[in-house]
């Protein structure tokens, strides 16, 4: 895939309306405290629009003392120059401080705000979403909000002051010559920013292309053993001239844009400031104009003309801005789960244990055709390890989501300690739940941050008991950081057997009343499977257990086990009365792995 010329280059534009202003106006909610910041930058920006435009009208008046010998005015005249240059040095800083000030405190709080909200909406608002999108709309959207906030709101109202204003100042000094330079200046703008907006496109095809061919590059020297064996040389070199040829042909498109957009700048841009320049030298020929004057309204030209070339760019950045805002409001609007989200994880509400499934039925919300459960019915009492197999797709993994609840059951309930599932909240629900996954996620910090994770606050001497309990605390010693030692992004650095049993010590540490291992030891190899299940063994007791297991070989202790196939309880007992079945699903599912060891 080609990389990303630029993050916010590629953001959606939304229409500038009373609509989507209306909606914008929301990210003032966030604004807090520093309302007065805006306010007052507003302030210095009129200032610093207001000291610009009176800067060529002093010096016009330097120009006619020069003009009329004057030169006792020379030097007063130079002075209130100084002052209005250092009055809108003062009014600039100021203003960017402001706003910068302002925008940074608005955004921290809107980007808290995001984050704490996507944290708190359900899984099913995740399975239909991408992670990538999601991290885009806080990263690049927000990035987007930012430089409009800090530099591009502020530049367009200054813009349109200049314009302005400088239109009133020009139509002071000579109303003749205001229309002819507004019948000439701002269609040659206009026409520039066109051409301007054609080059990027091509210049943006060409970085595309450049990143396309270093992708070939990328994926021949990766898979080199690839091309090797199958004497593909030939094929990877014909495949990358193609791409340098689409390079070279783009790019030398791009010189010839490039080239007509210089000759047209140095015509048509310059041909109309000759022109103004021709008529002002030809009114001052009749005495209806002075020379000072006429250098002034050069200078006011300059202004309004760069300035109204500028307002289009940055109406479009604005309009990006507005999109960008749609995008993360969209997040906000989103329904959350209802948590009580506090710094104390300690559970205050113990449950028992005991678990009921009652004509438990579900479907996928984003796969409404197919019926991942029906009518599972299911008893589970407080302590007992029930192991529940079955082939993959058979919605095993769907029970424990509905465990967790996830999800809500289409039909039927789930009862824990005789109570339907739904009448707890999720926060004390959960709090009393710890799960042991297949793929062992490990956050990018400490051995000791990673265990804590099961039981923020918790002391050192716990967090140890916790890994000595997991069997972790035998492999955390070697290190010579101990607990202190960096695991890696995603646990990177440590084998999957020291994985798990991380995620054991942060289960041990939560201390649940039910505890679910999902294919826990799945991905395992001998060794670490028999120190992992060592682990997990002393981990269950005591506690209601659901294990999810392909190997057959290890809940065979289990007190019961449920055998699930199409999303259906088929058969159920303990591993000695399921053995007996004859033609049964688990025997033959037994057998077969008997047979592949």
């Amino acid at each position: 895939m080609a990389r990303k010329v630029k993050e916010t280059e590629d953001l959606p534009k939304a229409k500038i309306n009373a609509t989507t202003l209306k909606r914008s106006m929301r990210l003032f909610e966030y604004i807090g405290p520093h309302k007065w910041k805006l306010y007052l930058g507003m302030v210095f920006l009129l200032l610093t629009g207001g000291t610009a435009l009176i800067f060529p009208w002093i010096l016009k008046d330097l120009m006619f003392t020069v003009e009329n010998k004057d030169f006792s005015q020379i030097n007063r005249i130079g002075l209130i120059l100084i002052l209005v240059l250092t009055f809108q040095s003062v009014f600039s800083y100021f203003r960017i401080y402001l706003f910068v000030n302002y925008t940074e405190n608005t955004l921290a709080q809107l980007r808290r705000a995001v984050y704490a909200h996507l944290i708190t909406l359900p899984m099913s608002y995740f399975v239909q979403q991408r992670v990538g999108d999601l991290n885009s709309r806080m990263s690049a959207d927000i990035s987007q909000i930012q430089d409009t906030l800090t530099t591009t709101i502020a530049e367009f109202l200054r813009q349109f002051i200049l314009v302005i204003g400088g239109i009133i100042f020009l139509l002071v000094i000579s109303p003749q010559l205001t229309l002819m330079m507004l019948m000439i200046v701002p269609i040659v703008a206009v026409a520039a920013v066109i051409f301007g907006r054609f080059i990027r496109k091509t210049s943006k095809e060409v970085q595309e292309k450049i990143a396309a061919s270093n992708t070939i590059i990328e994926e021949t020297l990766q898979g080199i053993s690839n091309v090797k064996a199958f004497a593909n040389e030939f094929f990877e070199n014909l495949r990358y001239r193609k791409s340098t040829d689409d390079i070279v042909k783009t790019a030398i498109h791009g010189g010839k844009l490039r080239g007509a957009f210089a000759s047209f700048i140095i015509f048509c841009l310059f041909g109309a400031i000759v022109a103004v320049i021709w008529y002002g030298v030809h009114l001052a020929s009749k005495g209806e104009l002075n020379i000072s004057s006429l250098v002034a309204f050069i200078l006011y030209s300059a202004f309004v003309g760069a300035s109204f070339g500028g307002i289009a760019e940055l109406y479009a950045q604005i309009q990006k801005a507005i999109g960008s805002l749609e995008r993360v409001f969209e997040i906000l609007d989103e329904r959350p789960e209802v948590l009580e989200i506090n710094e104390n994880k300690n559970i205050t509400k113990r449950i028992e244990g005991s678990v009921t499934f009652e004509n438990l039925a579900f479907t996928y919300p984003s796969r409404k055709e197919i019926q991942v459960l029906k009518s599972i019915n299911l008893s589970v009492n407080k302590g007992e390890t029930i192991a529940i197999v079955g082939p993959s797709g058979s919605g095993k993994s769907t029970i424990v989501g509905l465990l967790l609840r996830f999800y809500d059951p289409e039909n039927g309930a789930i009862l824990i300690d005789g109570k339907d599932a739904r009448q707890y909240s999720l926060t004390e629900l959960r709090n009393n739940m710890a799960i042991v996954p297949q793929d062992v996620l490990l956050f990018g910090g400490t051995i000791k941050e990673n265990i804590a994770y099961g039981k923020p606050g918790a002391t050192d001497n716990e967090i140890m008991e916790a890994a000595r309990k997991a069997n972790a605390l035998e492999f955390i010693e070697t290190f010579p950081e101990k607990l202190e030692t960096i695991v890696g992004e995603r646990g990177i650095k440590l084998s999957g057997g020291q994985r798990q049993r991380i995620a054991i010590a942060r289960a041990v540490l939560k201390d649940p009343s039910i505890l679910i291992l999902d294919e826990a030891t799945s991905s395992l190899d001998s060794e670490s499977e028999r120190v992992v299940q060592e682990a997990l063994d002393k981990l269950m007791v005591g506690r209601t257990s659901f294990v999810i297991a392909h190997r057959l070989s290890t809940i065979r202790k289990a007190d019961k086990i449920v055998v699930i196939e199409r999303g259906e309880v088929r058969e159920s007992g303990t591993h000695q009365e399921l053995m007996q079945l004859e033609n049964g699903l688990y025997r033959s599912l037994s057998n077969l792995q008997l047979e592949l060891a």
